[in-house]
């Protein structure tokens, strides 16, 4: 699954940045505005799917079921009530979470929990998206139409290709995430999980969570009682793990990385594919360099609006259960899989991350004002803070 991911790379990003090279010239348009030309062609990076457009159509012809979701009762009694519901209902829900149920919420890694493990922020997290009244698109048409009569006349027919190409695989972005890795990683966690209850039945573990802390030739030695590390050693392991974080690993191993090529010295063609890739890749990663005030940070305007609510700081997937119903989400990043959490949310603000980063892409998605890569704010905002996030021009400010 990883291979599958891997092999759609050059598809999700090559489009996307030859169309944004030759769009930015022909326009004078800033890339940030020209990226929001892209909403609307990734339908699973707001939540879309088969299985969710049935949930929506069995809950809107279904008020007890609605009911029963609302009703605040255990999260996973709840799910369980909803998935054994006769008729579309039960069968919609049932197919729901067989499509997310399994998939690592925050990240590649094992260590991390599925969605089903999550079931408070899974039930809110269905309730806002069945709530939610899907939009026409006619805003982005209108968009797009302005923008190419800014195109010269020599270059509408091109305008109109490379747009073409940019949104038929912009959704390759997260697609690649959702149905291949992030899909894999869940199923070897609830295996290994499967596997470290057997082994902690026979008192070799402390804990069953304690196996994702075994690489995989200790797991197969450790369930076939046949050696394997002590469990006070995968305890250890544990504990290191939960010590610490991404942010303590330097930006780079060995020399500085070199400057970039001349790409003048390139053929065309080959120039042109480098100049995309560069572009693209650039507005995955890149963040802001602009240097933050005391009360407001300065970021990358990843999707237009304006929005103040209290800002939720979430630092692991444990904590998604404190997200509420228009919140800010103040994190360091987000990945593919925060994509069934998103509904509830008001606004995004993330540390890392450029203009394709994952969060500027759902948060466009989702018409939800966005602001990434600031470097700082989940160190200079705490939980709880009412924040102004202003998409239009990538700042956001503490009020109180």
């Amino acid at each position: 699954m990883i291979t599958q991911h891997m092999r759609f790379t050059a598809a999700a990003v090559l489009p996307t940045g030859d169309f944004l090279a030759h769009a930015a010239e022909w326009t004078g348009l800033p890339q940030s505005d020209l990226l929001g030309l892209m909403r609307g062609s990734a339908e699973v990076s707001s939540g879309g799917s088969d299985e969710m457009a049935r949930l929506k159509r069995a809950f809107a012809a279904d008020p007890a079921a609605g009911r029963l979701l609302a009703s605040g009762g255990d999260p996973a009694a709840v799910l369980a009530g909803l998935r054994s519901l006769g008729g579309d209902t039960g069968a919609a829900v049932a197919g729901y979470l067989d499509l997310v149920g399994n998939r690592i919420i925050d990240g590649f890694d094992i260590s991390q929990p599925s969605a089903l493990e999550l079931p408070d922020a899974l039930v809110r997290a269905i309730h806002a998206a069945v709530s939610e009244e899907d939009e026409d698109g006619s805003h982005v048409a209108a968009r797009i139409a302005d923008v190419r009569a800014m195109v010269p006349d020599a270059h509408r027919d091109a305008f109109d290709e490379l747009l073409g190409e940019a949104r038929l695989t912009y959704r390759l972005r997260d697609e690649r995430g959702v149905y291949s890795d992030i899909w894999a990683s869940g199923l070897m966690r609830r295996a290994a999980l499967a596997a470290g209850s057997r082994v902690a039945a026979r008192g070799r573990i402390a804990a069953a969570e304690h196996m994702l802390d075994a690489s995989l030739d200790e797991m197969c030695a450790l369930v076939e009682d046949k050696g394997g590390p002590s469990g006070d050693e995968l305890a250890a392991r544990a504990a290191y793990r939960a010590g610490h974080t991404a942010k303590e690993a330097p930006p780079t191993l060995g020399p500085p990385p070199p400057p970039k090529p001349d790409l003048s010295a390139l053929p065309p063609a080959a120039a042109r594919v480098m100049r995309a890739t560069f572009i693209a890749i650039g507005h995955i990663f890149g963040s802001s360099q602009a240097q933050n005030d005391q009360a407001v940070l300065y970021g990358l305007a990843a999707s237009k609006g304006v929005y103040e609510g209290p800002a939720r700081r979430i630092s692991s997937p444990a904590e998604f259960g404190r997200i509420a119903k228009g919140d800010v989400l103040v994190t360091e990043s987000t990945t593919e899989a925060f994509n069934i959490l998103l509904p509830l949310l008001g606004g995004i603000v993330t540390d890392n991350g450029g203009l394709l980063s994952h969060a500027a892409i759902v948060s466009r998605e989702y018409g939800i004002p966005g602001v990434v890569g600031t470097r700082e704010a989940t160190e200079r905002i705490a939980d709880g803070m009412v924040v102004r996030v202003d998409g239009d021009a990538g700042e956001v400010t503490v009020l109180s």
